[in-house]
């Protein structure tokens, strides 16, 4: 097995197709489908199906393409660290983000990565916490933005900002004026008695307000187990139902006339916070590229949700 019979195999399962992948390639389609024929007896067993309409992934074949892509990764990062050590930074920087923050602060970390690093290229991911610590330590991403993370010898953790959790619900019908979108605090006796849409464990917000209410001899009505935020907004908004999330979830989602927040307090009217963490591997290098894009995100992190 080597890298180049790797980037081939990913470019027939990514294309579909011997021919597609042989032009894209600019290799000959017999050579490239003895490539894909050498993997597979190497590896005692077929990747793909072919048929009339091109090929699909067997299931070892979709196994081994989550591991080609990250060995693929791996070796681009080791030709980019070598760069980054003749100066300017340069290369791919891969981050993943959670769906409550990725709206309000894709857009800006663009353009400030565009901005300090010309030479370089942003590519960004969505997904919930225990997803983007999973893809990180495949060598999938290079940096997740993760809520609540537990401290492992495979990811160093960097804290960046505790955001305050609200109880998101939907604005009484017929109210004559928009209200505005934070209302009073709630306390944790209300959370409990109301019907929550929210994610499965271990999401890291779901198991900090079981662990609060936990404290207080509570638990939460879970209605529904949903994992995605434009999804649970929906149901909040349409079933009466409540969610708990970060204030980021609900500005900008267009839902600001229809529903409303109110911030959590938990003992002597504390509020109810999540911490936010960057996470990168403690087990692959981190060339200058990498620390000077995780500086960014911590800094426009702050700027766009410290406030």
């Amino acid at each position: 097995m080597d890298i180049r019979q790797l980037t081939t195999f990913v470019q027939v399962a990514d294309l579909g197709s011997f021919s597609r992948a042989a032009t894209l390639l600019r290799v000959a389609q017999p050579a490239l489908s003895r490539q894909v024929r050498a993997l597979e007896v190497e590896l005692h067993q077929p990747l793909f199906d072919r048929n009339g309409r091109g090929v699909t992934l067997t299931a070892g074949g979709r196994r081994l393409l989550a591991h080609a892509r990250g060995i693929l990764q791996q070796v681009e990062r080791a030709r980019q660290d070598m760069d980054d050590q003749r100066g300017a930074a340069s290369g791919l920087v891969s981050i993943g983000l959670p769906p409550s923050i990725g709206r309000t602060l894709t857009a800006p970390l663009v353009e400030a990565f565009r901005a300090r690093f010309p030479k370089a290229t942003l590519t960004m991911v969505e997904g919930l916490s225990n997803y983007t610590l999973e893809w990180l330590t495949q060598g999938r991403i290079d940096c997740a933005v993760v809520y609540n993370a537990t401290p492992t010898a495979a990811i160093e953790l960097q804290p960046v900002l505790d955001e305050p959790l609200f109880l998101v619900s939907a604005r009484r019908r017929g109210a004559r004026a928009p209200r505005a979108l934070v209302g009073a605090p709630v306390a944790l006796t209300e959370v409990a008695a109301h019907e929550l849409v929210i994610p499965s464990r271990p999401h890291a917000i779901r198991m900090r307000l079981e662990t609060v209410l936990a404290e207080s001899a509570l638990k939460p009505r879970v209605a529904l187990e949903i994992e995605s935020v434009p999804a649970m907004l929906d149901l909040v908004e349409r079933h009466a139902l409540h969610a708990v999330l970060a204030i980021a979830a609900l500005r900008g989602s267009g839902r600001e006339a229809t529903l409303a927040a109110r911030p959590i307090v938990v003992a002597e009217r504390q509020p109810l916070t999540t911490t936010l963490w960057i996470a990168t591997s403690a087990q692959r290098p981190r060339g200058p590229l990498l620390d000077q894009a995780v500086a960014l995100v911590a800094e426009l992190l702050r700027a766009q949700l410290g406030g």
